[in-house]
């Protein structure tokens, strides 16, 4: 007979209750070899497993059948805390969507109140987020918010935001920004990232038309620049778009590296394929514009070579306004590479961009007039082969750090108007105008003139901001084909479709950008007026109806006229 609780059974009833019980011991066999299976990927896990072993030999205790071993850790498959940490996320006011997707990136932190900030203005617009000068009203300390865009209903969507927060807080180097905060709401749909305030952005000084650096202004720039550098690649991060406009500046001189929305992690000794669409084109090495999809440091590094060079010419070195025209100028300027290095790269695009003729290596004859002890610099950063890079840490003991003039202290630098890239891009929009209505009153057909500025430095594009038709006929054949929404937010662990720019009204709904949170200003209200594009510069919302509204007469139009055709 068999006996449940106490309870004599039937005959029948004692095999169905052995037969409930044998079902359930084979789902927990079942279960437990899942959990050992996944409990094992890594060496560390076996070693903790082990370790529990012996104890439980130690101490005598026999685990009973059926009992699953408790892990010390989450597990290794997932980057999430256990359900009970998410409930203290929730509780602690983060949103359920986030605690349950990305509860690492918020773990031990509690969310800022939305209405405890004051919006002031708006100083950054890039691929994936805008960024707002704001006031701590708790504090008064003036700091920036970074509104990142992604869709709180896609899990995807949610890891690719959650990856920029997990970097920033494994960094903490001066010249590096620093996260000091998260806006949200448990009930909220948008985050903000809370930075502190920096006044100019290098992108922003060096088109200035009253700035010109001198040596060793330069020198105290690239040494923090590279500083920073170096601290990330030692944290296996890759920053994978630095630009003039991504390096911030402060008052007190101190250079900050900004914006690691592109940013990932990278293991030197166990490398994962990424994707080679990162780096704003201009500077984009050319191992990406060739399909590169295993790199490593050297991508920062090229990027780095070329900020060096702008600063001292005064001017972009190469803006090319397509990868075929980018891949043309740095193959004239740093030659064409060998065939060692197409044979050993194997690149996916090496057929298709392989230069029909040979170019010679002219660094030194176009920089002649540059300090002697930068050349041997640009030279290691801007080589062809990544290999040849070297590192931030090499680059900061070369020559030109260590020879007069030296770098002067950031706090010698001089004091500059806030100047920022959004500020140079609004002043050769007001340029183009006044020279467009100039113009227009001309009498004659009189050839304008060039600028006046043609040396001067001018604003990077977004990245991958090049060939827009082609990757917006490439984004609605993919679109029309997704299967899901997923899609257009990849993963961050297939690294290989991250970077594909969000800067197209084909590629979002603009339904998937959640309104602000209610801020005490009300200055910023949202609207659910068209949204033409993600990037670019700001339009006047009372010019973006007009054509739209001619666009559809013509197509009413249109339709009385086939209707009287037919």
């Amino acid at each position: 007979m068999g006996c449940v609780f106490g309870k004599e059974l039937t005959p029948r009833k004692a095999d169905a209750a052995t037969g409930r019980e044998g079902r359930r011991e084979r789902e927990e066999a079942r279960v437990e070899r899942a959990q050992e299976e996944s409990s094992q990927i890594t060496n560390g896990d076996n070693r903790m497993e082990k370790n529990e072993v012996e104890v439980e030999e130690e101490e005598g205790r026999v685990r009973p059948r059926g009992e699953r071993r408790r892990s010390s850790r989450p597990n290794p498959r997932f980057s999430n805390p256990p359900k009970h940490v998410q409930g203290e996320q929730v509780a602690a006011g983060w949103p359920s969507w986030l605690s349950a997707v990305a509860g690492e990136a918020i773990n031990g932190w509690t969310p800022r109140r939305a209405d405890t900030f004051e919006k002031l203005d708006k100083i950054g617009q890039g691929t994936y987020s805008n960024v707002y000068k704001a006031r701590d009203t708790m504090t008064g300390k003036i700091v920036a918010l970074k509104k990142v865009r992604f869709d709180n209903l896609e899990p995807e969507s949610v890891k690719f935001m959650a990856r920029e927060i997990l970097i920033l807080r494994r960094l903490d180097h001066p010249n590096v920004v620093k996260l000091e905060g998260l806006v949200t709401s448990r009930m909220s749909c948008s985050l903000y990232l809370v930075f502190e305030y920096m006044e100019h952005d290098l992108a922003g000084l060096a088109a200035s038309p009253n700035i010109k650096f001198t040596e060793p202004q330069v020198k105290c720039y690239m040494h923090q620049l590279l500083s920073g550098l170096e601290h990330c690649h030692n944290r296996h991060v890759l920053h994978r778009d630095i630009k003039g406009s991504n390096l911030l500046i402060g008052n007190d001189g101190i250079l900050r590296i900004a914006d690691f929305g592109l940013a990932s992690f990278f293991d030197p000794n166990h490398k994962q394929p990424m994707t080679s669409r990162v780096v704003t084109l201009w500077y984009r090495p050319p191992e990406l514009l060739l399909g590169a999809t295993d790199y490593g440091v050297g991508v920062d590094l090229w990027s780095a070579g070329c900020i060096l060079a702008e600063l001292l010419a005064g001017k972009p070195i190469m803006p090319g306004r397509t990868e075929v025209e980018q891949l043309h100028k740095i193959f004239k300027l740093c030659g064409s590479p060998s065939e060692e290095y197409w044979k050993k790269s194997k690149l996916p695009h090496a057929t298709i961009f392989k230069p029909q003729q040979s170019y010679k290596r002219c660094i030194s004859e176009t920089f002649k007039d540059f300090p002697p002890s930068s050349l041997p610099l640009i030279e290691t950063l801007l080589a062809i082969d990544p290999a040849e890079r070297q590192t931030a840490t090499a680059a900061l003991k070369s020559e030109f750090f260590t020879t007069k003039p030296y770098a002067c202290e950031p706090s010698t630098l001089p004091k500059y108007p806030p100047s920022k890239e959004m500020d140079a891009k609004l002043r050769d929009e007001e340029a183009r105008r006044l020279r467009a209505a100039g113009k227009a009153n001309a009498d004659g057909v009189k050839k304008s003139r060039p600028r006046d500025r043609a040396v001067k430095a001018f604003p990077a594009p977004e990245a991958n901001a090049e060939l827009q038709a082609n990757l917006d006929r490439r984004r609605l054949i993919t679109h029309a084909n997704a299967k899901s929404k997923s899609e257009k937010f990849p993963p961050p662990h297939q690294d290989g479709t991250l970077g594909y720019p969000l800067g197209s009204a084909h590629h979002i709904d603009p339904i998937f950008d959640p309104p602000d949170v209610p801020f005490s200003s009300t200055n910023f209200s949202y609207s659910k007026a068209p949204i033409q594009t993600w990037s670019g510069p700001l339009v006047d919302r009372s010019l973006v109806g007009a054509p739209r509204r001619k666009k559809q007469k013509d197509k009413n139009s249109t339709r009385v006229k086939d209707k009287e055709a037919m």
